[in-house]
């Protein structure tokens, strides 16, 4: 049991193993590339049609790391590090792999199973895709490769800042705004930097009333 000093700011047990248990899984090496698969520990189970894709344990994991970085900064650079970590995997292929591989409408379309069809408006079942379903090179848009570029895939990129601004906020390091790539597939790779995706974003949301989808 660590000892703390009364009348200081402290996480609990409980926090620590949460804590320990993140600094483990975020170590661990795996290869998010294509050629690669992430690590087994990594949820891509959970919240199915909307958020089983592996990206969402990297962003559900963030929060944790910034809260318990306000209570006990002096351990920054441990939060910093698995914060770190989970920036890098979502540069991945496989942290982007619905937008990447659900080219076009859902070919399951007519077969979703009876609880999703409350995700859809009623007198589309059958034709339309569900919420997911990312449908990239569908029009009006087209063909898109680049998730963060793209005219859609809007909750890759907004999740992704929140990630790389925690990062930003705990460590106070500028490293990820030092050009990077992304997917890193051959023709499919692409260098942004955290103020490139902020500033592409905004102008995004600038261009049309309804913003990006």
């Amino acid at each position: 049991m660590t000892r703390t000093i009364r009348g200081y700011p402290a996480t609990s047990d409980r926090s620590r193993g949460w804590l320990r248990y993140l600094y483990r899984k975020a170590t661990t090496p795996d290869n998010w590339d294509k050629n690669g698969r992430p690590h087994p520990h990594w949820d891509a189970l959970t919240g199915e049609p909307t958020s089983s894709w592996h990206r969402f344990d990297l962003l559900d994991s963030s929060y944790a790391m910034a809260l318990m970085a306000d209570t006990t900064p002096a351990w920054r650079e441990v939060y910093s590090r698995v914060l770190d970590e989970l920036a890098y995997r979502h540069t991945g292929y496989w942290a982007a792999k619905d937008w990447l591989d659900q080219i076009g409408h859902d070919p399951r379309r007519q077969s979703y199973p009876e609880g999703w069809h409350e995700l859809m408006p009623a007198h589309l079942l059958g034709d339309y895709d569900v919420p997911g379903w990312t449908a990239n090179g569908v029009a009006p848009w087209g063909l898109q490769m680049d998730p963060v570029a793209a005219d859609g895939n809007l909750f890759f990129k907004g999740w992704f800042l929140v990630i790389l601004g925690l990062h930003l906020y705990v460590s106070g390091d500028e490293k990820w705004n030092q050009p990077f790539d992304m997917v890193r597939d051959g023709d499919h790779t692409f260098t942004w930097t955290h103020t490139g995706i902020v500033n592409h974003l905004a102008n995004q949301w600038s261009l049309r009333d309804e913003g990006c989808h």
